[in-house]
C-alpha cells in the first residue's frame, strides 16, 4: 500500500515498487502456481527479493522467505530453495544484492549452509563502521 501511495505522490521508483510487489504476489506475469516456464519464475523470485529488500531497508532476509512467498502455503517452498539461492546468486553477481554468513559477504553460488540477503548499501555501511 505505501508503494501505491508513493505513485500517487509521484516518488521516483514508487511505480517500479509496485510492480515488484505484483509480480512477487502472482498479479502479474505468470500465474504463480505456474512453474512452466523458468524465466517467468526466476523474474517472480527476483521481484520477490527486490520487494522483501525494500521493506525490510536495511535488514537482511532469508532466501526461505523468499521460497515461502512464491511457492505459496505448505512445504512447496523447500523444493524451490535451490532456484532461490541461484538467482540470488546471479543476483549478487550483478550487484544487486550481498549474500552473507555470519555476518560476512560470502559468493552465494559457493556457499554451503544457510546464507542471508542483504541489500547492497547496508553492506557498504557495515563496512564503513556507521
Amino acid at each position: 500500500m505505501a508503494a501505491r501511495r508513493a505513485v500517487k505522490s509521484r516518488q521516483d521508483d514508487a511505480r517500479a515498487r509496485v510492480n515488484d510487489a505484483k509480480i512477487a504476489l502472482g498479479e502479474r506475469g505468470q500465474p504463480w502456481w505456474e512453474k512452466s516456464e523458468p524465466t517467468a519464475f526466476d523474474e517472480r523470485i527476483s521481484a520477490t527479493i527486490r520487494a522483501l529488500l525494500r521493506k525490510r531497508a536495511n535488514s537482511s532476509i532469508c532466501p526461505s522467505e523468499v521460497a515461502r512467498v512464491v511457492c505459496g502455503d505448505g512445504d512447496a517452498w523447500r523444493e524451490s530453495m535451490g532456484e532461490v539461492r541461484r538467482v540470488a546468486a546471479e543476483m549478487a553477481s550483478r550487484g544487486e544484492l550481498t549474500a552473507t554468513q555470519k555476518g560476512m559477504a560470502v559468493e552465494a553460488e559457493n556457499a554451503r549452509g544457510p546464507i542471508r540477503l542483504s541489500p547492497v548499501s547496508s553492506m557498504r555501511e557495515a563496512s564503513s563502521g556507521q
